[in-house]
């Protein structure tokens, strides 16, 4: 909300107000709760799986590959300790060393999506590009989970989404006209 939204808040006797200065996207992005005519409205963070699993930098290669197959993955998010999310590894590309770690064969950098995105708008894009999952993340970077192209095309065709919404009419729990 803004300043001065708060600052009426105070006024009229409200304790507890806060300025959450990031903003209303933020504020999605980070799966907080919404409220609103599409607060319904399924995002990327709605249905992304949260069964990845993560390894620090410093994580030997052999324990990595032992976890993955353990639950049946073919990957391991490479994260901080405050998971933030900072590459990834494809078990099955892995060759030699065991010893190696996560930080010598993880791929860096690995392509995110911010958990408030609209089903509609991720599936054009993981359809253009031909992907079938994408990482979702927080506005800071945290890992929320895996998006997976089936998940959302299955969502989208039970009617989950009301097609053509523009997401500027969404509004959070504090922004309710």
């Amino acid at each position: 909300m803004s300043p001065r939204a708060a600052a009426r808040l105070e006024s009229l006797g409200f304790t507890k107000v806060f300025d959450y200065v990031e903003g209303k996207a933020d504020w999605f992005a980070a799966g907080l709760p919404r409220e609103g005519r599409l607060a319904s409205v399924p995002r990327t963070g709605d249905i992304a799986r949260r069964d990845d699993v993560t390894c620090r930098l410093t994580d030997r290669i052999s324990d990595v590959v032992n976890r993955v197959r353990e639950v049946g993955k073919e990957t391991c998010i490479v994260t901080t300790a405050g998971n933030v999310v900072l590459g990834r590894v494809r078990i099955d590309r892995l060759e030699g060393d065991t010893q190696a770690l996560a930080e010598d064969v993880m791929e860096s950098g690995p392509t995110t999506t911010r958990a408030d995105i609209t089903l509609e708008s991720i599936l054009e894009r993981l359809s253009a590009r031909d992907v079938d999952t994408i990482l979702v993340g927080t506005s800071d970077g945290r890992l929320v989970g895996t998006l997976y192209r089936s998940d959302v095309e299955s969502s989208l065709n039970e009617g989950k989404l009301e097609a053509g919404q523009p997401a500027e009419d969404e509004v959070c729990c504090c922004c309710e006209p």
